[in-house]
């Protein structure tokens, strides 16, 4: 069995150009998850974002209570603080490539341009969204992990999926910083 591990080593090396890596690493490096907490403009925890790394996709999964009903823009922001009560320490939206906001937009989207939510009328939202253009791997530069971190935000009102900067989503109500 050791000779095996040892083989696999040197051939991964050989083929990949990696340094070797025991049969372990492999298999964590496929997925990576996190888990951030959310916290409302009073700094009070609301909730939890779960982001998974899978293949090209970063998943996100939202669970939050005590927030106002109804569809709100969610997106990736370029800082990772979470300073309340208007979060604007978490800068602008995560934007690496320097496009203009929204699906819709023929000059966008923002890196950290997501799909709206819905929270229910009784101020919860159990969610799941994913991205194709952020990563959690490090060391790249649409990486939610770059130095300083970045932040997930959810705003007062909906995202339009158009209107620059911000998709015309209101304040900022709700925040989580990824590191």
């Amino acid at each position: 069995m050791k000779k095996q591990a040892i083989c696999l080593s040197v051939l991964s090396t050989l083929v990949f150009g990696a340094a070797p890596m025991s049969p372990s690493v492999w298999a964590k490096s496929e997925e990576t998850q996190l888990k951030t907490t959310i916290i409302d403009s009073k700094g009070v925890e609301v909730g939890t974002a779960v982001l998974t790394q899978k293949k090209d996709v970063v998943q996100i999964h939202i669970e939050a209570k005590n927030l106002p009903p109804g569809e709100h823009g969610i997106h990736f922001h370029e800082t990772g603080k979470c300073d309340p009560p208007d979060f604007t320490t978490a800068g602008a939206h995560f934007n690496p490539q320097g496009k203009q906001h929204g699906f819709k937009n023929p000059k966008g989207y923002h890196a950290g341009d997501l799909l709206n939510i819905h929270v229910k009328a009784d101020g919860t939202v159990n969610a799941d969204l994913e991205s194709k253009t952020v990563t959690l791997q490090k060391g790249t530069a649409n990486s939610l992990l770059k130095d300083g971190g970045t932040s997930l935000m959810i705003h007062e009102k909906a995202d339009d999926y158009v209107t620059d900067p911000s998709g015309n989503s209101g304040a900022r109500i709700a925040c989580s910083v990824i590191r």
